[in-house]
């Protein structure tokens, strides 16, 4: 197979990560609005130097931002991380991105619009909920 297909949520809505963060529905609508899942590369550890696949879809439900996509084995990081992903080693998700708008309330920032740059494969998520799995 020249290619692993996953799936999951890379964000939460409205659920605090482990900066204080939390992410507001709608915070990426006008990012994806504008750039669509082209505009939102795969990456391994926010490396941006090595891209392993491809999200065929980045969608905001009423959930979360949900991301489909492919990690494409015809580069030893894809190889490397589609192998740790089926053996269950990795399974993190996580969001790179500039913040546009945010507010403070207590403790916690919340982004109510962000500019979406990338979706990456990680060991720890920052928000421990943001998990991808095999489809």
């Amino acid at each position: 197979m020249t290619e692993l297909k996953i799936e999951g949520y890379a964000s939460l809505f409205w659920t605090r990560d482990l900066n204080d963060d939390v992410t507001a529905a709608g915070a990426f609508a006008s990012s994806l609005a504008r750039t669509g899942s082209v505009g939102v590369k795969m990456l391994h550890q926010h490396d941006e130097a090595e891209p392993i696949g491809v999200w065929d879809a980045v969608v905001e439900d009423a959930k979360g931002l949900f991301v489909q996509g492919r990690i494409l084995r015809a580069t030893p990081r894809g190889r490397l991380v589609a192998a740790l992903v089926e053996a269950g080693a990795l399974d993190g998700l996580s969001i790179g991105f500039r913040q546009v708008k945010a507010r403070t309330q207590g403790r916690l920032r919340v982004l109510t619009r962000v500019e979406l740059w990338e979706v990456s494969i990680v060991t720890f998520p920052m928000l421990p909920g943001a998990r991808l799995m095999v489809r």
